[in-house]
């Protein structure tokens, strides 16, 4: 059965429920059954919910797909007015509005609520009424709670909150695992494969706000040659194929992979799904979470469009603090392993994602309000241990040593008049020869390998002054400790990486600024020792408490402190060529950004759930640096192991005095010197520079 035969059998089991919701709601803004100061709030909410079922309707009727361009854009408009901006200051959707408005005993939750119900958009482009049920009924559930002369008890309507996340954990659980791992589920399938991809009315079938990023990109896409977008499509659907030639896993034991891609992308999309239904994978695809029980705060995931507001992203990152605590986590590990229990066959046949993300949008500074929901330490604690579990569940019916993965990354028009320009180059990043920069790098890995250390440092005003530990090679013919990464699962090629061995890493990281996983931070310095993060610091506030906070939420990820997974060297200097000529430094991604100097990853190692699984490289050398001390806990106690999060930071070469491999004897041997590449059968690398 598909997702759409699916849906309108639940439809008709949910009529009677949804008829009733929708009736009470459609009434509210003639009522005057509140208090005074939440009769606005009330009324715009089911206003809201109206036109999100108004949109229903329209799908119900077979009207939705024929609107006119113009009907499209203007209800796209209004289903996410709410949101933009330039209305942000003054909306029920913005924590400091919603309490200066409503309160500080109502307003945080009511702001909330208030998020939470966007949810119903992509409810009701898809036509699942069922799970547009389930929200009306809370919402109308806490408006009876304020149908008094007199505010009702704020522990009531947290109690509702509450229980409607608890209960409906089966629920949502399911969805996030059947939409990830069954090809039955193809509303965004369908969407790519049999649109009329000239005609952007498609681009307003998802339910997503379509901006002028998505519009120009699907016109810009529009006008590259079939051989073009073929091109595109190959190198990515070639990168995941030879992932897994690489790692020696079988593909053909394989029957789904999950396409994770910025609409507008819907041409190469398409044409990787053909590249992918020949190797015998049929594809998934999932919509972006909206919802605070999936979404973890963390970067967009499935099909996504750019942001419509990061402010408001921002703000709302903490929402599950609503409802977070010890039972709830319980009840939703449950849920998600049941959920895998009942998709195991699935699950276990699923080859993993293939990603194309998107770069170009400004580095965001957010502004941090005392207003906006937040994590107790408790909480924080607990979505840890959450974020663990989920990993060790997910890994289970999944397993890494059986999957892999590839991501590319392509520029959006946000990234200025040079985006055609920009686009074009980043397709020829993405396509260098790997077998050049593969050369070149095996010249680095045979002085790396005979290293007891490395010692990095920076200049021009850059404090970094870090020693790496390697790990040592008991067989140098057989055997050694960077894997020489060319462009397959990782796109484009370009960098030596290793996992560091803990002990004896100490020193200092810095970098003046720089962009990660949708975040700005300025003059940003890590100290370690024995590999792990003891202090740490930015710029971006005035404060220091501001700073660690802002540093602790985004780039620790609530975690007390990190270990350094990966140290590497950046070896693609075309990439970095390419950002200082369009001065696009502060948005390129981090995919790109980590190749163009060294970088250092704090979290989880680069074998992350799958250190067991020999890797070799070309000259056929065992990589043997696969774990490190905190990953090796795996074989106690897996939640010890992993952090579930990786990031690279990256030194520009601009701002690299030079990296020495220092011998067991203290001898030393320079890789760079003056930020350029100086081991012989290298220099070619310093061309761009």
């Amino acid at each position: 059965m598909s997702g759409q035969e699916r849906f309108k059998e639940s439809n008709e089991e949910i009529k009677e429920r949804y008829d009733l919701a929708s009736s009470r709601i459609s009434s509210i803004c003639g009522e005057e059954t509140v208090p005074g100061k939440y009769r606005d709030y009330f009324c715009r909410t089911a206003e809201f919910i109206c036109l999100v079922n108004e949109v229903l309707h329209m799908k119900e009727t077979n009207v939705l797909e024929w609107r006119s361009l113009k009907e499209c854009e203007q209800m796209n408009e209004q289903l996410y007015a709410a949101i933009l901006p330039e209305r942000y200051e003054d909306s029920y959707a913005n924590p400091a509005a919603a309490v200066r408005k409503l309160g500080d005993v109502f307003g945080g939750i009511l702001c909330f609520l208030f998020a939470e119900l966007r949810s119903m958009i992509g409810y009701a482009f898809e036509g699942r009424k069922e799970r547009m049920t389930i929200w009306m009924e809370l919402f109308v559930e806490i408006y009876n709670c304020f149908e008094s002369d007199e505010e009702p008890d704020k522990r009531e309507v947290e109690q509702i909150v509450y229980w409607f996340f608890h209960d409906y954990s089966e629920v949502f659980a399911e969805d996030k695992v059947r939409h990830l791992v069954d090809p039955a589920y193809d509303y965004f399938t369908g969407i790519v494969m049999e649109s009329d991809l000239s005609d952007l009315r498609y681009l307003y079938r998802y339910g997503e706000y379509i901006g002028g990023s998505e519009r120009q990109t699907a016109e810009f896409l529009n006008t590259l040659s079939e051989a073009e977008i073929c091109a595109m499509a190959d190198t990515m659907t070639d990168g995941f194929r030879i992932g897994y030639e690489k790692l020696g896993k079988d593909l053909s034991r394989k029957d789904t992979v999950c396409l994770e891609y910025p609409v507008g992308f819907e041409r190469v999309i398409r044409a990787a799904v053909r590249n992918f239904k020949d190797m015998g994978l049929e594809p998934t695809i999932y919509r972006n979470p909206v919802s605070s029980f999936a979404s973890g705060g963390g970067r967009k995931r499935g099909c996504y469009t750019k942001s419509v507001n990061k402010q408001f992203e921002f703000d709302h990152k903490a929402d599950s603090s609503f409802y977070l605590d010890k039972a709830f986590v319980e009840r939703r590990l449950r849920t998600m392993q049941l959920a895998f229990e009942t998709y195991k066959k699935q699950a276990g046949r699923h080859a993993g994602p293939a990603v194309t993300e998107m770069f170009g949008e400004a580095p965001f500074e957010p502004k941090i309000k005392p207003e906006a929901p937040k994590y107790t330490g408790r909480q924080n604690a607990l979505n840890v241990y959450q974020m663990s579990r989920l990993g060790e569940i997910t890994n289970t019916y999944i397993p890494g040593d059986e999957r892999s993965f590839t991501i590319i990354s392509y520029p959006i028009p946000a990234i200025g008049p040079a985006f055609e320009a920009v686009f074009r180059e980043t397709v020829r990043v993405n396509t260098l020869d790997s077998m050049r920069y593969c050369t070149m790098q095996q010249k680095m890995i045979d002085v790396l390998d005979l290293a007891q250390s490395v010692h990095v440092t920076g200049k021009g005003g850059n404090r970094t002054d870090l020693w790496i530990r390697i790990h040592p090679i008991s067989d140098p013919s057989k055997e050694t400790a960077f894997e020489n990464c060319v462009a397959d699962v990782n796109i484009p090629v370009g960098e030596v990486f290793t996992t560091p061995v803990l002990e004896g890493t100490n020193g200092t990281l810095h970098v003046k600024q720089v962009y990660l996983n949708d975040f700005n931070y300025r003059n940003l310095e890590l100290e370690f020792l024995d590999g792990r993060i003891v202090r740490y610091t930015c710029t971006n506030f005035e404060t220091e408490e501001e700073n660690h906070r802002y540093l602790y939420e985004n780039l620790l990820q609530q975690h007390q402190t990190l270990p350094i997974g990966e140290f590497a060297i950046g070896t693609n200097t075309t990439a970095y060529r390419m950002a200082r000529d369009f001065q696009i430094e502060d948005k390129l991604p981090i995919l790109i950004a980590e190749k163009t100097g060294p970088h250092f990853a704090v979290g989880d190692t680069c074998y992350s759930h799958a250190e067991d699984t020999k890797v070799y490289n070309p000259d056929g050398k065992e990589i043997i640096a696969r774990d490190n001390s905190i990953s090796i806990l795996r074989k106690e106690d897996a939640s010890k192991a992993y952090f579930n999060c990786h990031t690279d930071i990256t030194i520009p070469y601009d701002e690299l005095d030079a990296i020495t491999a220092v011998m067991a004897d203290g001898s030393r041997v320079d890789l760079i010197r003056d930020g350029k590449f100086v081991v012989e059968g290298t220099e070619e690398l310093n061309l761009p520079l």
